[in-house]
């Protein structure tokens, strides 16, 4: 593992281990917002939890501690062997252009939150079909890329402007039978030491089962996977 900056704010993924978190990051757990339809609507957070400087975070889905580490890795098999993508965001996106919006999207980091859609439409949909010229219905569409956990979606004004981020504080979210919701620009290392490409909104498996790893794959909707 490299050496951060005395006081920086690192996560960093052992091997077949936790995810060692330094540099007092806070931890809250959060919760997505639903409408009656069971539409992802927004996020909520739910209080904060306890840091230790450093803390170790469960990666492997089975500690009896959740969120934190009780060692069940060391016993349960648990393989942790790390197959996310160490290209870039901008090398791996694909563009969509709209009115007076640009959409970038990288599938091999979704985590399938369902933020980019409801029962009426998609972001994609609506590029398509050139609803982006009605301002209300790009401003909803800005407000599903901007709530998508894990950076999947990002948007620019113009073609060659820069990405419009929200202002997310650094934190690391436990989402309720989900991953671990990074925000604000945690530098987040790999197992061989090397630092992922930091970015403002990051999604870690919790749960053990995602075939990206470090990086949530959704995987905890389909195994099982719960907190308690």
């Amino acid at each position: 593992m490299t050496e951060g900056s005395e006081g920086e704010a690192t996560i960093a993924v052992t091997a077949n281990g936790p995810y060692l978190v330094a540099g007092g990051v806070p931890l809250v757990r959060r919760r997505m917002v639903e409408s009656e339809l069971g539409e992802p609507l927004t996020w909520q957070t739910r209080g904060s939890l306890p840091v230790t400087d450093p803390m170790a975070l469960c990666r492997c889905g089975q500690s009896g501690n959740k969120p934190f580490c009780d060692g069940s890795h060391r016993t349960n098999g648990f393989d942790g062997t790390e197959t996310a993508p160490t290209s870039s965001y901008d090398e791996r996106q694909t563009t969509y252009t709209g009115t007076r919006i640009v959409v970038r999207d990288d599938r091999s980091v979704c985590e399938h939150a369902g933020f980019c859609g409801n029962r009426m439409t998609d972001v994609w949909k609506m590029l398509r079909h050139g609803d982006t010229e009605d301002t209300v219905k790009r401003s909803q569409l800005i407000a599903m890329v901007e709530r998508c956990p894990s950076g999947a979606l990002t948007y620019r004004l113009e073609a060659d402007g820069e990405d419009v981020e929200p202002e997310l504080r650094a934190a690391i979210g436990v989402v309720e039978d989900g991953p671990l919701f990074v925000t604000g620009g945690v530098r987040i290392e790999r197992a061989d030491g090397e630092p992922m490409e930091t970015r403002n909104r990051v999604t870690l498996c919790r749960c053990g089962g995602s075939g990206n790893k470090p990086l949530c794959d959704g995987s905890h909707q389909s195994n099982g996977f719960s907190d308690s």
